[in-house]
């Protein structure tokens, strides 16, 4: 099992800008292979996650990680969790109080969850591949604290988590700050040609697609 490795910082503010802007904003700005496969979702709608990531990885059909995970996350992150995409329910209503408790943001993995009633009315934010009443054993505990992959997508600890109706989107902490200046200026555009489209202009017309008025 590895060790933890220290985290970049976020922008002070990363919190309130990234609600803002939500993560498919965050997604366009980025420029990056940052989107977490569709799959993953949230399991009640509205959950809206914006924390830096504690990454760790489960044996498929295990979550002793995630126990040690609890003991180690620092406050204000949300646990990123790799379950080699095979679905059980490695989370539920016990894990839920703990990590209220321990001041975790919310959780996304790429495996299953149970409970979803009881999490549903707590309101913490679960973004999950699916949900199975399948139990887990505690055997092992491949990686916790380290860089890992989700879904295809690189993360390392701190790096920024979006989560909403929308998906997922992780952007390394280092493209963090980048991402939501580019996200902010996107979102005063696309607020601009909004207004205009109000006013009856065409979304052919400001997007600069009129050659297609007589082709199509």
């Amino acid at each position: 099992m590895s060790g933890p490795c220290t985290p970049l910082a976020l922008p002070p503010d990363f919190a309130s800008r990234a609600r803002a802007l939500g993560s498919s904003t965050l997604y366009e700005a980025s420029g990056l292979p940052v989107a977490v496969e569709p799959l993953v979702r949230s399991i009640w709608s509205g959950a809206f996650i914006a924390a830096p990531a504690y990454p760790l990885v489960c044996s498929p059909g295990d979550n002793l990680a995630i126990h040690i995970a609890m003991e180690r996350v620092p406050r204000g992150s949300v646990l990123v969790v790799s379950t080699s995409n095979f679905v059980a329910g490695y989370w539920g209503e016990v894990l839920t109080v703990a990590a209220e408790a321990a001041g975790v943001a919310g959780l996304v993995i790429d495996g299953g969850v149970r409970d979803v009633a009881a999490i549903t009315a707590r309101g913490f934010p679960i973004f999950a591949r699916g949900i199975s009443v399948r139990g887990t054993v505690k055997a092992s505990a491949p990686s916790v604290g380290r860089p890992m992959m989700l879904t295809g997508v690189a993360v390392s600890p701190g790096d920024l988590v979006v989560a909403d109706d929308d998906g997922v989107v992780v952007i390394p902490a280092a493209e963090a700050e980048r991402t939501l200046v580019a996200g902010e200026a996107r979102a005063a555009k696309e607020a601009a040609m909004m207004e205009q489209l109000a006013q009856g202009a065409s979304t052919l017309e400001l997007m600069g697609l009129t050659q297609w008025r007589q082709s199509a």
